[in-house]
């Protein structure tokens, strides 16, 4: 199956956008990190409180990445933008799980609501249109009560 992924992250929200089969899913992740602090920037292992609660920042950090590549996992092509540095962090982890080269772009993107998320993941990844009758052929075309041969594109909410 062709399954392309384009995703909007930061570090507390991912929006996923996923076309496979004409037919686009969105899923939204949280990571619930207004619970955790970043402290300092000193590398862990002074065994100061600050260290930990900063190991404890970069714990839960990759958890929440372990759940977005859980989702686009089996994608044959991944699109990431958002602001700051998470999409680069994301990356990462991607290329730590040997799916760097399904990455088409890492893009700078400030915050967009869910439909300007789509509609961006739509652009990079055209589908079809079922208003393009380019492909058929006389043997193929639309009889009776059937107006459009194809599927039309649907969106299913996932959340």
């Amino acid at each position: 199956m062709d399954k392309k992924v384009g995703l909007w992250l930061d570090r507390n929200k991912a929006v996923i956008v996923t076309i496979a089969n004409k037919t686009e899913a969105r899923r939204i992740i949280t990571s619930d990190m207004e619970h955790y602090v970043l402290y300092s920037t000193v590398v862990p292992g002074d065994g100061s409180p600050e260290n930990l609660r900063d190991r404890r920042f970069w714990n839960h950090l990759g958890e929440y990445y372990e759940k977005i590549v859980a989702h686009i996992r089996d994608a044959t092509e991944i699109q990431i933008f958002g602001p700051g540095g998470a999409k680069y962090e994301l990356q990462k982890h991607l290329e730590n799980e040997g799916l760097a080269r399904r990455i088409v772009s890492v893009e700078e993107a400030e915050k967009m609501s869910d439909l300007q998320i789509g509609i961006k993941v739509q652009k990079r990844f055209p589908t079809r249109s079922r208003f393009d009758l380019s492909g058929m052929n006389a043997a193929s075309s639309p009889t009776g009560g059937e107006q459009y041969p194809n599927k039309p594109l649907r969106a299913e909410f996932i959340g």
